[in-house]
């Protein structure tokens, strides 16, 4: 295997590297797409956010760090609950909170009062939320979502992390046969490409919910992978300096709401990526699809409702996984549901903040 040194880190040509630049965005894409066929939001806009902010963070860490959507942001404006100009004030909201946060260490101290059930209890929330956009674009069109399902089952047997991929893939292959390769396009530098922020209460709310996703799993949790898996020393505000810093950023030039996320990090890791060659990699992928983004106007809304589905799956399934309060985790979710995100978070706040002061509470804490 050929290194160069670039930089704080070193870069390396493998085949590695390339299935690791794919492997990050199983997730990334199917929200994209999906914000991009069912909101104002700027496909190439929201590609080229994240090609550029894989190669920045690669080559500043030298690592295989992810840039992933804020999928509590991108869940409710997906489903409805905000509007984009709410989508885009919650991004700066939330880059000010994690630039400030990080940079006088409160990012870790927020962690240790929001438990991670908490966090995990956020997470089945947004998976709830887009099942149920899900069911309004598979009822559409019930014969292509079945041919969607067949895919993915299929697909599954093979590679569970590669379903999303495939399923897109499909789409993708679908909309060119109807529609033919579309004419390249540039998107512009203009601030605020698709629409003004708003601020709302639904958009604080988002950004509670939202907060307390980043601060476990793209602050502390990638914290703990990059010394696990590369034995590097970034601290979870340092992190989320870096989050901060990117949204604050892009966002006005029309990119979606970013993380880190300690689950792009282990599907980079598990299909290979050890070097920043894999962002490089991945950030030329965005680039490239960013050009081609008019292949979205025939893609097949059933199919990108079986693709939200098994997204929504697969983040119920890490909610789950990563706890034993289940209970707990599916009231978050339920309350959501007929609620919203924001009133589920501080709900499961409070009663987390509750439990931890015994000893008034210690047995119903016990079955919670």
């Amino acid at each position: 295997m050929a290194t160069v040194g670039f930089a704080d880190g070193v870069f390396a040509f493998d085949y590695g590297e390339v299935t690791g630049a794919i492997g990050d965005s199983i997730t990334v894409l199917p929200l994209v797409v999906a914000l991009g066929a069912l909101t104002p939001a700027s496909l190439p806009h929201l590609l080229v956010g994240f090609g550029v902010f894989q190669v920045v963070w690669g080559v500043y860490y030298g690592l295989p760090l992810s840039v992933e959507p804020m999928k509590a942001l991108a869940g409710l404006a997906i489903a409805g609950a905000i509007g984009y100009g709410e989508l885009v004030a919650a991004g700066l909201l939330a880059g000010g909170v994690l630039l400030v946060g990080g940079r006088i260490g409160a990012v870790s101290r927020f962690a240790a009062v929001v438990g991670e059930p908490v966090v995990r209890g956020v997470q089945f929330a947004v998976a709830c939320l887009l099942i149920v956009a899900a069911a309004d674009l598979v009822a559409a069109a019930p014969n292509v979502a079945l041919v969607g399902v067949g895919v993915a089952v299929v697909v599954a047997v093979v590679s569970r992390r590669a379903v999303a991929l495939v399923v897109l893939a499909a789409g993708l292959a679908w909309a060119t046969v109807t529609t033919g390769v579309p004419a390249l396009s540039v998107p512009s530098m203009a601030l605020f490409p698709s629409g003004l922020p708003r601020l709302s209460v639904g958009a604080v709310e988002g950004v509670a919910a939202q907060l307390a996703m980043t601060v476990g799993n793209a602050a502390v949790a990638t914290s703990l992978l990059l010394a696990d898996y590369y034995d590097a020393d970034v601290s979870p505000d340092h992190l989320a300096e870096s989050m901060g810093a990117m949204n604050l950023l892009a966002v006005p030039l029309g990119a979606l709401p970013m993380c880190h996320g300690s689950g792009g990090l282990a599907g980079k890791h598990a299909f290979g990526a050890r070097t920043a060659t894999a962002n490089v990699l991945a950030g030329g992928l965005y680039a490239a699809l960013a050009v081609l983004a008019g292949l979205l106007v025939a893609f097949p809304m059933a199919l990108l409702g079986v693709l939200l589905v098994v997204v929504a799956l697969s983040l119920a399934r890490t909610a789950f996984a990563s706890t034993d309060r289940w209970l707990f985790v599916a009231s978050v979710g339920g309350l959501a549901v007929i609620t919203n995100v924001g009133i589920a978070f501080l709900a499961g706040a409070v009663w987390w903040v509750l439990r931890s002061r015994p000893p008034r509470f210690s047995s119903l804490n016990d079955e919670w």
